[in-house]
């Protein structure tokens, strides 16, 4: 009986530790993900520019332009994760990066500075979104450290 009651407040102990670490923990994956989601966007633009084009309403050397750009921030998006301790000063410049895009993104729909298609609008607001996601998972994690 006594080691069955160990057993169960050490688990919840350990589960307790877990819950209040996990905001903290979460800053990590957070940029991890925000680097692969990023350099995916960045080379679909790249190497499918032409074929995007037509679906997006975005001309080509505008997707590769931006393909460029996403995947040299991806890459240091990933070197400030990989970084330890995380730069704390590092991920506030990726947050206010991330507010940028999504401010950008959505100032690009309301002012109608492409010939957006209605997939395009609707990728560009969805991007919007994600990136806030991001932006505010970053941001949680932030605030617990």
């Amino acid at each position: 009986m006594t080691t069955t009651a160990t057993s169960t407040s050490t688990s919840t102990a350990t589960a307790t530790a877990t819950a209040t670490r996990r905001p903290r923990d979460l800053l990590r994956p957070a940029l991890r993900l925000d680097a692969v989601v990023t350099g995916a966007n960045g080379a679909a633009y790249l190497a499918a520019a032409p074929l995007l084009t037509g679906l997006l309403g975005i001309p080509p050397g505008v997707l590769r332009g931006l393909g460029g750009f996403l995947l040299v921030f991806a890459a240091g998006v990933a070197l400030v994760g990989a970084r330890r301790p995380v730069p704390l000063g590092a991920v506030e410049a990726v947050v206010g990066a991330n507010v940028l895009w999504v401010a950008g993104s959505v100032a690009a729909v309301a002012t109608d500075r492409f010939d957006l298609t209605a997939a395009g609008t609707a990728w560009a607001l969805l991007q919007a979104a994600v990136v806030a996601g991001f932006a505010a998972l970053q941001l949680t994690a932030l605030r617990t450290r």
